[in-house]
């Protein structure tokens, strides 16, 4: 008995474990401290529901050996191309939502491409490359948006101005599309049914992706990339591919964002959106070479559960206004630890 615990706790890991326990911790505290339990678990689990499809974007390029996606902003602003889009098109609802996804995924596709023939020509510095296309490429967008011959008086500056605005309201449009499809409201606690559901669909098939012939080609270019050229399999076409699903399940995955926060943001505001998923995944115990679903749905729910609760006890707790003080400094902790860890290598 002992010895089956034992082997938990390592497969586990002792900090996910106690990141987990001090989560549970919060809970337990906060109805102490007049905060409603049921508004918590809500909170967490639509943050959670809301940034699950970003933390999955990374799956494809770690299995396929390009390493973590700093670049993830190019599927950002695929994304965001798609939802100003749907936008200036008027049109409302799941169908707006849905044009917004199809307008995106054609840009993220080439874009995608792109992107994996520059990292197949820097292997071994992916990510640091990554992360100059991903800081340069949202630069690049701060010009393009105010450029953009985009008309909506929803959208521009000012009555018959030009340019986007930082923040642009999806209320009216695509707001809760999915938060609210078959949600579940008891009291305070609000269950977003629909995204939980969009979720578990994109990840199905990515999960099942990675079980067809092509998936474990990607794989094995990932794992062994020698051994896979020479069973005849195309590293480098496997890494565009993986390349290319990766900056589409992002641009989806900042639309699905986007329906449940409420607001589009544009210029410098996707800067920093790969750090908080690329957390997410290492908490839930990938590397750089090795992610699988249960490593994105634990590390995005440990994540955004700290990052959710964490303020509000503190806040509670000290009688202070410092949620947003505390939230920066938990964020950028967890950040922290998860890029500087060391995965140990199993036997």
């Amino acid at each position: 008995m002992f010895e089956s615990i034992a082997n938990l706790i390592e497969k586990a890991g002792w900090p996910r474990i106690i990141i987990a326990l001090f989560l549970l911790s919060l809970f337990v505290i906060a109805p102490f401290v007049n905060i409603s339990i049921g508004t918590s678990i809500s909170d967490t689990l639509v943050r959670f529901a809301m940034n699950s499809v970003l933390v999955l974007s990374l799956v494809p390029m770690v299995q396929s050996g390009c390493g973590l996606n700093f670049g993830m902003q190019l599927g950002v602003i695929a994304g965001l191309i798609g939802a100003v889009t749907s936008i200036e098109l008027g049109v409302t609802g799941l169908a707006g939502f849905l044009t917004a996804i199809g307008i995106a995924i054609p840009f993220a596709a080439i874009l995608g491409f792109f992107y994996g023939l520059l990292l197949n020509r820097v292997k071994g510095d992916e990510m640091v490359v990554a992360t100059y296309v991903g800081f340069s490429s949202v630069a690049f967008m701060s010009m393009m948006w105010l450029l953009l011959p985009y008309k909506s008086p929803n959208m521009i500056w000012g009555y018959g101005g030009s340019g986007l605005r930082t923040t642009i309201s999806v209320e009216g449009y695509w707001l809760g599309v999915l938060n609210n499809f078959l949600s579940i409201r008891i009291g305070n606690f609000f269950f977003p049914t629909g995204t939980i559901l969009f979720f578990a669909l994109i990840a199905l098939l990515v999960w099942s992706f990675f079980k067809t012939k092509l998936g474990t080609a990607m794989t094995a270019a990932g794992s062994n990339p020698v051994y896979a050229k020479a069973a005849g399999v195309n590293v480098d076409r496997m890494r565009i591919l993986s390349v290319v699903i990766s900056t589409v399940i992002a641009a989806v995955g900042i639309i699905v964002y986007e329906q449940s926060f409420g607001f589009i943001q544009l210029y410098m505001a996707p800067l920093l959106m790969a750090f908080p998923a690329v957390a997410a995944l290492l908490l839930g115990g990938a590397s750089v070479s090795k992610a699988s679903m249960g490593n994105v749905i634990i590390g995005a729910f440990l994540f955004q559960g700290i990052l959710t609760m964490t303020p509000s006890v503190m806040n509670n707790l000290i009688k202070s206004d410092m949620s947003e003080v505390i939230r920066i400094i938990v964020s950028n902790g967890m950040i922290v630890y998860a890029l500087t860890r060391r995965t140990k290598v199993r036997k």
